[in-house]
């Protein structure tokens, strides 16, 4: 299988090239594309300048305490935007045959909670799934992590899983930062209300904000999969992308505007009995 191997952290980090070799490993073709930078939040943003074109270049991977193996014959590229942006190009056919299948991370840092909804992670699985292909976002529960063999392997086996799996499915993947031997399982986790951290917001003079990244204080729900990983569990969501509402109430909802907004309009030019 043709694999797309992207991140947020950008194309030096270390977890690209562990999540790259896992794929090798597993005897798949692997091109990697990744920002030039750090697009932490980015989610699934296409941001470039139509004019100037997006910068691309050839990069080499590996990464402090990584022996590279087998990364030998990877080509890996270097793209001035976002992750999402990245797999748009490859789906496109920029960086050589099209991938069907797209890996993100490894994230250093969980992606658990509403919050991954900005997760530029998370964002390049689920933009490869509006684009017929299957995604995969792993996470390394640490800031700093120090256990990347331990989320190679968990990928490994979450690679085989997606391989087998209907197309356009996305799963979402966290790992503790923990020793191999000391992870209790794999569990399924549906999301938690809110993540492993929280944004502190105050002003800061009359022409800026501060922010600034606190640990969250509120108990975690055992069953999720913010609180699956503290509890030392692989912890695994299937995510679903953008997709309309079918719901009867919802329906209704939007039927009942249509009068007052043909009634809004018809004296900008828009027929009072426009249907």
């Amino acid at each position: 299988m043709r694999i797309l191997v992207t991140n947020d952290d950008g194309v030096a980090a270390p977890g690209l090239a562990v999540l790259a070799a896992a794929a090798v490993r597993r005897g798949h073709e692997v091109v990697v594309a990744a920002p030039l930078s750090d697009h932490s939040g980015a989610s699934a943003s296409l941001v470039f300048d139509l004019a100037r074109g997006v910068p691309v270049r050839r990069c080499r991977l590996g990464g402090a305490g990584l022996d590279g193996a087998g990364l030998e014959g990877v080509e890996a590229f270097g793209v001035d935007g976002s992750p999402a942006l990245a797999v748009l190009l490859a789906r496109s056919g920029v960086f050589g045959p099209r991938p069907s299948m797209v890996l993100s991370g490894v994230n250093a840092g969980a992606n658990t909670g509403r919050g991954v909804l900005h997760s530029g992670t998370v964002g390049a699985a689920l933009t490869a799934a509006t684009m017929g292909m299957s995604g995969l976002a792993v996470s390394l529960a640490a800031a700093d992590p120090v256990h990347w063999d331990t989320a190679g392997l968990a990928a490994g086996v979450a690679i085989d899983a997606l391989a087998s799996a209907r197309a356009r499915t996305v799963l979402n993947v966290n790992v503790p930062d923990i020793p191999a031997a000391a992870v209790r399982g794999v569990r399924w986790g549906r999301l938690a209300a809110f993540g492993p951290t929280r944004l502190s917001v105050g002003m800061a003079g009359e022409d800026h904000v501060e922010l600034a990244e606190q640990p969250g204080t509120l108990p975690l729900d055992p069953e999720t999969d913010a609180g699956l990983v503290a509890a030392g569990y692989v912890s695994v969501t299937p995510l679903q992308g953008v997709t309309a509402i079918d719901d009867r109430g919802d329906a209704d909802l939007a039927a009942s505007m249509h009068g007052p907004l043909r009634d809004a309009l018809a004296p900008h030019g828009t027929p009072a009995g426009a249907r």
